[in-house]
């Protein structure tokens, strides 16, 4: 986040924090008025420093949820290789998160599945169908310890 103020920072911070945070009580946080603290924001957003908004679900509301996370290592990991790859895993909800990794494989993936027959599927019909893979390690999840990213630093 270079380039960004110390107020920008601690804008981004409080909405990681609580993104329905209204406007007014964000701004009075931020020490702006609501006016100039809105215009921040829709600055963030249109910049791609803010790229959306989510909700975090408590998947013990769900009987058996499950997150499978999946490292991913490339035949190669060349431009067009990483593109490729990355192009063809926007296409699947399935998958909830990807991240290009150091170390010992080239992605880190996240999907949630309800048993193993359904991340069998997503196995079979998305994970081995992805352009360069050439290896797939899974592990599924025991627990969920933490879900969020706080922050209690002000």
């Amino acid at each position: 986040m270079a380039g960004l103020d110390a107020i920008d920072r601690n804008i981004i911070r409080l909405l990681r924090l609580n993104a329905r945070m209204s406007n007014i009580k964000l701004a009075e946080e931020v020490g702006l008025s609501p006016s100039a603290c809105l215009r921040r924001i829709r600055v963030l957003e249109h910049d791609g420093v803010i790229r959306g908004y989510t909700a975090l679900v408590d998947h013990s509301s769900r009987e058996a949820a499950m997150a499978v996370i999946i490292n991913i290592t490339l035949d190669r990991q060349t431009e067009d290789y990483l593109t490729r790859f990355e192009t063809a895993v926007r296409r699947h909800p399935e998958i909830r998160e990807c991240y290009l990794m150091t170390g010992g494989s080239d992605y880190l993936l996240r999907v949630e599945v309800d048993s193993a027959a359904e991340f069998e599927r997503i196995h079979t019909e998305i994970l081995s169908t992805l352009p360069g893979v050439s290896r797939i390690h899974s592990s599924f999840s025991i627990r969920n310890v933490l879900a969020t990213r706080r922050s209690s630093a002000k």
